[in-house]
């Protein structure tokens, strides 16, 4: 059983998802980091001053009544909100991922296609006809 798992863990399919999941990881952060440091902020002040990271609507107050100046302190008092922000900046995140992945696949598959379009080379000939090809021409030189 453990030889088969072996076999299974390092087939080149496995070792390459797993390549992709550990950089799909990474690259999440660095999307997530994009949209939450450097797209977020501009369109926030271009809407005038919103935080999206604090856009909530409060559906049930906590311990401390509100209202809250951030949704720290509103999840700190145990208040029930709605985070619309976070779910904007979630799909945001989704759309540009996506459109990554899209690309590569869209790359690849360009890739594959030119390289069955590109002709073969022709396959070489028998080992018999090369030497019937070669006694020819020695019968030629001969005559």
């Amino acid at each position: 059983m453990f030889k088969e798992f072996k076999e299974f863990a390092m087939r080149g399919n496995v070792v390459d998802m797993a390549v992709g999941i550990i950089i799909g990881a990474a690259f999440g952060t660095i999307v997530k980091s994009l949209v939450d440091d450097i797209l977020m902020p501009p369109i926030g002040l271009l809407l005038g001053n919103v935080d999206f990271g604090n856009l909530f609507l409060v559906l049930k107050e906590g311990t401390t009544p509100g209202p809250y100046a951030t949704l720290a302190l509103a999840k700190a008092a145990g208040a029930v909100t709605l985070n619309a922000g976070l779910f904007v900046n979630t799909i945001i995140n989704f759309i540009i991922v996506a459109f990554a992945i899209f690309l590569v696949v869209r790359t690849i598959n360009r890739l594959k296609r030119k390289e069955e379009a590109a002709p073969a080379a022709p396959p070489a000939p028998p080992k018999q006809e090369v030497l019937l090809t070669e006694i020819r021409d020695l019968l030629k030189a001969q005559s």
